[in-house]
């Protein structure tokens, strides 16, 4: 690898993913020792300063250094240099930590370097490339991200689901980019066969951006591709409140009742499911029990007891129904939660049981 030059990734960003060694209550005394070396220590003087020391290395001392330079990026190669000449052979983790390190610089060359140093010594992993995916999406080049992708089986490593889903999941982590994911979904699509959380990762970008429509048409998509299962309740849920959020609260009663007809029952947003069942209530919307028991779900998943106890009477003032597999889930949580909690349900399942 060769040097490289100050940080040169937004100062704000760098500083708020990670942490100098200055501000640190973590940091081991030995590491802290290290870290000051090669932020004080002119350049040329580092690799004589680290040997002075006499301090014997291992592999997660080497680790945790690196995870304190992010902002040295210069020092820490000479670092990771001289720490190799130690005979202390580089573990994976330690590799990786480099290449991020170095890709959340934007010093994508050396970063390169390192990969193919990486290919050499047989470390290589996805969790590679995962970092090289977020490192180039976080400052807007996203299409060297894909071309990253797509050369990944060059250097040994397979482009499966899981490649796809972290490439998505880094390109729609950026501000507004769903759109751009969806375009590199549909290029992979027909070649690597995708799961629910490819489609969870787009819905969830949709979400953020607040696009119903495109949110529609990729939860159309979803159910074509792999179907209905429970193991899919995120996407779900997500695509729940992106109706609720855009208005659609209609369509969000209408799939709440095609999520129970597909045994998929949501373990959503209460405050989403409050605004449903108030809708629904509000203008005579039927049936009822759906959104009920989705909103008892909701605020169970929350801890929100008191006012799971106030809307289950509601609901049974109504007259609806309760589900057996919702009262069983109320219980099986607040047992977890208190005996407060305990109480609130055992009261309203006493009440359920007498209806």
């Amino acid at each position: 690898m060769e040097d490289t030059n100050a940080a040169t990734l937004k100062p704000g960003r760098l500083l708020q993913q990670f942490p100098s060694y200055v501000d640190s209550t973590d940091i081991t005394l030995t590491a802290r020792t290290l870290c000051e070396i090669l932020t004080r220590s002119s350049p040329t003087a580092i690799e004589t300063a680290l040997s002075s020391t006499g301090i014997s290395l291992s592999t997660d001392l080497v680790c945790e250094v690196l995870k304190y330079c992010y902002h040295y990026p210069s020092s820490a190669v000479k670092f990771f240099r001289w720490a190799g000449q130690q005979g202390t052979k580089h573990s994976t983790p330690a590799w990786n930590l480099m290449v991020d390190l170095l890709g959340k610089n934007q010093l994508f060359d050396p970063m390169w370097d390192a990969v193919r140093s990486m290919k050499q010594e047989g470390v290589l992993s996805i969790t590679t490339f995962v970092s090289i995916f977020g490192s180039y999406c976080n400052v807007g080049r996203f299409e060297e991200a894909v071309m990253s992708f797509n050369v990944m089986d060059r250097y040994g490593i397979e482009k499966d689901v899981i490649a796809v889903n972290s490439l998505l999941s880094a390109i729609c982590n950026e501000d507004n980019q769903t759109a751009r994911a969806v375009e590199f979904f549909e290029q992979v699509k027909a070649k690597i066969p995708v799961d629910g959380d490819t489609f969870a990762i787009l819905l969830e970008g949709w979400e953020k951006e607040g696009n119903v429509a495109e949110a529609t048409r990729t939860f159309g998509e979803m159910v074509i591709s792999v179907g209905w299962s429970p193991q899919n309740m995120s996407a779900y849920d997500t695509f729940l409140n992106t109706l609720v959020s855009g208005s659609q609260v209609d369509e969000a009663i209408k799939f709440l009742q095609l999520m129970k007809k597909n045994n998929c029952f949501p373990g959503y947003d209460p405050e989403a499911a409050i605004e449903i069942w108030n809708y629904a209530t509000e203008n005579n919307i039927t049936p009822l029990d759906v959104s009920a028991n989705a909103l008892l779900l909701g605020l169970c998943n929350l801890g929100r007891f008191s006012d799971l106890r106030r809307y289950g009477d509601e609901v049974l003032d109504r007259r609806l129904s309760i589900y057996e597999s919702t009262m069983e889930d109320l219980k099986k949580t607040s047992s977890k939660e208190g005996r407060a909690a305990r109480d609130k349900v055992d009261s309203l399942s006493r009440r359920w049981k007498a209806r």
